[in-house]
Parts: structure tokens; C-alpha cells; sequence
């Protein structure tokens, strides 16, 4: 008995160190990191009739970035990450979002939950005092709720359909409320479908930006008939993320306004 269960302990102290290391450290998530892992990649999109506006999303990783290459090469939006949970901010924060700003894109900012740690409410409180805000300036893009599957732990993040459901309403009900626009809901299908049990309660009020990286953008969350915005890739020019606004650059300005 003694010789088994050392045998059973040793094999799994190399599964213990494995799933440490492949976990990474909080606060480092970014828009789109656990998409390829579960969905993966199927191809890029290919031009189209529809006319649509290229952007791209950013977290602190990608460090000092190359606004200018980004402007120059087509990008019109742009989206910066400034928090995750209630523990984290992105140093890098001020370079992107003002950056972006100054070569003439329109930029908001994103928010990556962690329904795990702290309520939707408390969360979506914390995102507008640490660079989540929104003003009509006609170059502000309201706030996005980044929910995805969790790179920390459990997929649903240890919470039931109706559970994950409350907590997104709890933080998208509290950025109105401070902010006075309605944030944008970032996710995948699967993710949403598993979830979220496929809700589709929040598409008449948030504007959807699907994660797909596809030639097309499948089938999306329950609701939704249509998608704002669409991340295609996470390895294009310059920064890997790009995206595509579904609509010209009038329609960008617009949702800007409000």
C-alpha cells in the first residue's frame, strides 16, 4: 500500500508543476487570449461587399506601440485594456489609449472579467475609475466587457448559467448607471452558448463584438442578428489583434457619439 501511494504521489507532482506553469500570472489576460485554444483558427476573412472599418485591441504586452505604422497601414479604432478583476491596471494604459487617440483613430477601452473574484457591480466600478470612462467627444468608444473563458481557472469561472448571467447584467447595469452608455460585450459563441446557457437578454441593449478566427464570422450568440464588431485574428500586422467594425467610419463615429 505504502510503495502505491508513493507511486501515485510521484506521478503526480510533474501534473501539479505542468498545470502551474501553463497557468498564467493574474492580471497579464488579454482580449482573445483563450479563443484559439478553445475554437481555434480557421482562416482570415477575404474582401467582401460589405464595407468595414479595420481596428485593432491592445493590452500590456504589446508594450509601446506603433500608432503611427498602425494609422498608416488602414486601422481607423482601436482598443486598449485597462483593467482586469479589481487587483490590476495596465501600466502601458496612457501610451496606447492616448497614443491611439493622437494619430486620429477613435479609441475606447476594454475591461477583462474575472466573475471569480469580486461582483459585476464592484468590477465595472473599478474599470471607470481606472480609464473606462466615456465622454462625447466624437473619438470615445463606450466601454467593453471582455468575458471569456478563464485563463486562471475553471471555464464559467465556477458559476452556474444563471449565476455568470447575473453577474454580467450586475456589471453592465453599473457602467450605465455611471457612465451613461451601454457597454459593449465582447465573447465568443461557444464561450457564451456554455456560459451563459446561450442567454439572449442583452442584445437589444449592448452592442455585440464577437470573437471568431475564421474567413467568417459564424453563428453568433443568442440575440444577436447582427455584430458591431469582429475579431478575426490574433497574429495580423504590426499587433497581432485586429478587428473589423462592421459598417464605414461614419458608423464608428456614430456609436462614438452615442
Amino acid at each position: 500500500m505504502v510503495t502505491a501511494l508513493l507511486a501515485a504521489m510521484a506521478c503526480a507532482l510533474p501534473l501539479t508543476t505542468a498545470q502551474a506553469a501553463s497557468t498564467p500570472t493574474r492580471g497579464t489576460a488579454y482580449m482573445g487570449e483563450t479563443v484559439a485554444a478553445h475554437d481555434g483558427t480557421h482562416g482570415t476573412p477575404t474582401s467582401g461587399d460589405a464595407t468595414q472599418t479595420e481596428g485593432v485591441d491592445v493590452s500590456n504586452y504589446q508594450g509601446s506601440v506603433a500608432w503611427s505604422t498602425l494609422y498608416g497601414s488602414g486601422v481607423r479604432w482601436a482598443y486598449t485594456k485597462a483593467t482586469e478583476g479589481t487587483y490590476y491596471t495596465n501600466p502601458s494604459f496612457t501610451q496606447q489609449y492616448n497614443g491611439s487617440y493622437n494619430v486620429g483613430m477613435i479609441r475606447g477601452s476594454y475591461h477583462f472579467a474575472t466573475p471569480d473574484t469580486t461582483s459585476g457591480a464592484t468590477q465595472a466600478s473599478y474599470f471607470v475609475a481606472h480609464g473606462g470612462g466615456w465622454s462625447k467627444d466624437g473619438k470615445t468608444l463606450p466601454g467593453v466587457l471582455d468575458i471569456e473563458w478563464n485563463p486562471y481557472g475553471a471555464d464559467c469561472y465556477g458559476k452556474t448559467a444563471s449565476q455568470m448571467v447575473s453577474w454580467i447584467a450586475d456589471f453592465l447595469n453599473t457602467y450605465k448607471s455611471l457612465t451613461g452608455r451601454d457597454a459593449v460585450i465582447y465573447t465568443a459563441t461557444s464561450w457564451w452558448t456554455e456560459c451563459t446557457g446561450n442567454y439572449a437578454g442583452f442584445a437589444a441593449s449592448n452592442p455585440l463584438w464577437v470573437a471568431r478566427y475564421a474567413t467568417s464570422v459564424g453563428t453568433l450568440p443568442a440575440g444577436w442578428s447582427y455584430y458591431t464588431m469582429w475579431q478575426y485574428t490574433s497574429s495580423g500586422a504590426t499587433v497581432g489583434d485586429h478587428d473589423k467594425f462592421n459598417g464605414a467610419l461614419d458608423r464608428v463615429q456614430a456609436l462614438a457619439n452615442g
